[in-house]
């Protein structure tokens, strides 16, 4: 008999497991009938597409395991936020990464254990916004003040999610998306965080309402990227979509090549970088990056842990991805990798629209 490892009243978790075991099963009757899934992404490259740009590194790995993780960058550090450990634990922990030292350190847990959260920096501290609890999905906001190693909960987000993108601009917080749960109601929700009066405000929401997303901020700008419907890796999308938060508005931008969810983002040199995902064949080594002054992707090359639930966050002149399951579902992982992109070059791929 297999266990499902549920942790006791988290029926979003529990839901999840159970799907990925119907999966399971699924993979199984193929191998059966002579299929055989992907243990990483078989997806090709476009025509014109330039695989071998930048280079990867490891790193120490993460003391703690785990996946379905926030991080961020701060003061030179790179801070990776709750997640699922082994066993499909909700947790707390608070790690930060020193890319000098190459070594990590134990910060504060959060006040409450989280996973599928997000988070962002505003004003050199951390915001850490939604996510999944043991009992469903947060409305929860916590600051972190790096100096004093401390948390305080703020004005709670007006809609409670998970699985959402959290994006800093012009001083404020931007939640973005969502779902209620496995299986629940997406949403297509923009609300504002202003840390200076500690209130929310709701925006425009975006055109395609998804989870599993990823964000990134370039020249003013807030692209929401990828994802997928209902907490379902088996609807992975391409959307790619631009906030102008002088106009209240989105528009809807050159779709991500590779369609998928469970990734991460993050911004260097004006473009913004997306790694990993999963979808029912596999886990993605996918790295594509999108230059929002041409309005086209460029694929670069592949990470060496294919993963979903990962964090990524850059310090100066590299990415740092780590954390993150290795095969579909509830899997973890300690991987730090260190990714330097290739200046950028002129080749990519899909027309600029």
């Amino acid at each position: 008999m297999v266990g499902v490892g549920c942790v006791a009243g988290d029926v979003f978790a529990c839901a999840r497991r159970l799907s990925r075991l119907a999966v399971g099963v699924l993979f199984l009757a193929l191998l059966a009938c002579g299929g055989q899934p992907a243990l990483t992404s078989t997806s090709q490259a476009p025509p014109g597409a330039n695989p071998t740009g930048g280079t990867w590194q490891p790193r120490a790995p993460l003391p703690s395991p785990r996946s379905e993780v926030a991080a961020v960058a701060l003061g030179g550090k790179v801070y990776v936020i709750g997640g699922l450990t082994p066993g499909f634990a909700v947790t707390a922990k608070v790690e930060a990464y020193d890319p000098v030292s190459d070594a990590w350190e134990q910060k504060t847990p959060l006040p409450l254990p989280l996973h599928h959260t997000a988070a962002a920096v505003v004003g050199g501290k951390i915001f850490v916004v939604g996510g999944l609890t043991a009992s469903g999905p947060g409305r929860d906001v916590f600051e972190y003040d790096p100096g004093a190693d401390t948390w305080r909960p703020r004005a709670p987000m007006p809609t409670a999610r998970g699985a959402l993108a959290a994006a800093a601009l012009d001083g404020k917080v931007y939640a973005i998306g969502g779902v209620s749960g496995f299986g629940g109601t997406n949403f297509s929700a923009l609300e504002v965080y202003d840390p200076a009066t500690n209130t929310w405000e709701v925006k425009a929401p975006m055109g395609v309402a998804r989870d599993h997303l990823a964000a990134g901020v370039v020249n003013g700008k807030i692209y929401a990227i990828g994802g997928r419907l209902r907490s379902n890796f088996g609807t992975n999308l391409d959307a790619n979509e631009e906030y102008d938060p002088q106009h209240n508005a989105w528009t809807a931008k050159a779709p991500l090549p590779t369609p998928r969810s469970g990734i991460a983002g993050a911004v260097l040199a004006d473009r913004v970088y997306v790694f990993g995902g999963e979808a029912p064949t596999g886990t993605f080594n996918e790295v594509e990056a999108y230059d929002p002054a041409t309005n086209s992707w460029r694929q670069l090359t592949p990470m060496p842990t294919a993963r979903h639930g990962l964090g990524a966050a850059t310090v100066g002149d590299t990415i740092y991805v780590v954390a993150g399951g290795v095969s579909p579902g509830s899997t973890d992982s300690a991987a730090n990798e260190a990714f330097s992109p290739q200046p950028a070059a002129a080749e990519h791929y899909g027309p600029p629209r």
